[in-house]
């Protein structure tokens, strides 16, 4: 068996009038990420793990923001058809370890239920996914209210290999 290890990373902006949406949690918060699909940095960080780890490129590659049919897109199912993509090339996932920086809001509340959504998407046990909320103390604009970021790490499996 191989493994392969995959880095991913996004962020956007806070603005008024947005969903807060991460790990397919819709949080109350005055101000919500800015992007072409829902804009859950969680997801699409764990994607671009996962697409990463066996070379496949990144969510912008398979799901460009020019095109209008990814509008608004729900982050989940792209990270399931990512997961699809690298299941038709032999991988599969083995865990997942991602970290959200945001000054607010507070996420230690909803990341049970994160890690339940984003193991369903992937088809692993919540046992395999790892997710850390974390506050830069002010710093940058993750601290400054202004916006928010996720980093993943993946391990994926390929059997025979």
């Amino acid at each position: 068996m191989s493994v392969r290890i995959g880095h991913g990373f996004d962020a956007h902006r806070l603005v008024e009038g947005r969903p807060f949406i991460l790990g397919g949690v819709s949080i109350a918060c005055e101000r919500g990420p800015f992007g072409h699909s829902d804009a859950d940095v969680l997801a699409h960080a764990v994607a671009d793990a996962v697409l990463g780890a066996a070379a496949l490129g990144d969510l912008g590659t398979h799901f460009p923001d020019s095109q209008a049919r990814w509008k608004d897109a729900d982050s989940l199912a792209l990270l399931r058809e990512c997961v699809r993509i690298v299941g038709d090339e032999g991988f599969a996932v083995g865990n997942i370890d991602a970290t959200v920086v945001v000054q607010a809001p507070r996420l230690a509340p909803h990341v049970q239920r994160m890690r339940e959504n984003l193991a369903a998407a992937l088809g692993v046990p919540v046992s395999d996914v790892s997710v850390k909320p974390k506050s830069s103390e002010g710093l940058g604009y993750t601290g400054d209210g202004s916006g928010i970021a996720a980093y993943a790490v993946a391990l994926l499996t390929r059997a025979g290999s």
